[in-house]
């Protein structure tokens, strides 16, 4: 039987069944406020980026669902339904060693994203799932490819704000654990001018892009 787990602005995420399989349906939601031929462009356009880049991810060592069925008419994805704890959760409430672990990952897993020019978009402690001591990544609906210094930045300097808002006590620790790991894979030099550059955001006080 299906169940609605989330009604986002952009998508609804139902848990279901698919051949047997325990799986997840995320159907894009119609916009009557956008002229109808627009819209189903976009909601489809969506679909296959969504789709393009949790398949990326996978090839650079990020841990994604798998995708079973595409249905790019209907807008709708058919992907792995991954069992586990958001990370999220696991801050708020679990040791704070084993927290911090999974933050260094995280840390490893951006830039891995980074390093293949490919920009998350929604980077927050409950798109990461703790799933069989593995880290897995989720909802790509915002990613893009980007070579830019600028929209890497952004794309941390936003997590930095969500973990501010809504890990206070452990912001710094997790930021600090999540820049470790970034540095790990990114090296000293490139992890630098990522750091001044989100300090250049954090100025300018808005999220808009640079061109």
């Amino acid at each position: 039987m299906e169940k609605q787990l989330k009604r986002g602005a952009e998508a609804s995420l139902y848990h279901t069944e698919w051949f047997g399989e325990e799986v997840i349906r995320k159907a894009r939601i119609p916009k009557t406020f956008r002229q109808s031929a627009l819209d189903i462009k976009q909601r489809q356009s969506r679909t296959r980026r969504e789709t393009l880049f949790l398949r990326e991810a996978k090839h650079v060592g990020i841990s994604t669902p798998l995708v079973y069925f595409v249905d790019v008419n209907k807008a709708e994805i058919i992907m792995q339904f991954i069992p586990g704890r958001r990370l999220k959760e696991i801050i708020d409430s679990d040791d704070e060693d084993i927290s911090l672990k999974w933050c260094t990952e995280v840390g490893r897993y951006i830039a891995r994203l980074h390093s293949s020019e490919i920009i998350h978009g929604d980077l927050t402690t409950s798109n990461f799932i703790v799933s069989h001591d593995k880290l897995v990544l989720i909802d790509f609906g915002l990613s893009f490819y980007s070579q830019r210094l600028e929209d890497r930045a952004i794309d941390i300097h936003l997590l930095n704000m969500l973990v501010r808002s809504a890990h206070t006590i452990y912001a710094e620790k997790i930021m600090h654990a999540v820049l470790q790991g970034y540095q790990e894979i990114a090296g000293e030099s490139d992890s630098l001018r990522l750091l001044e550059r989100m300090k250049v955001v954090e100025m300018r006080g808005r999220y808009k892009r640079v061109e």
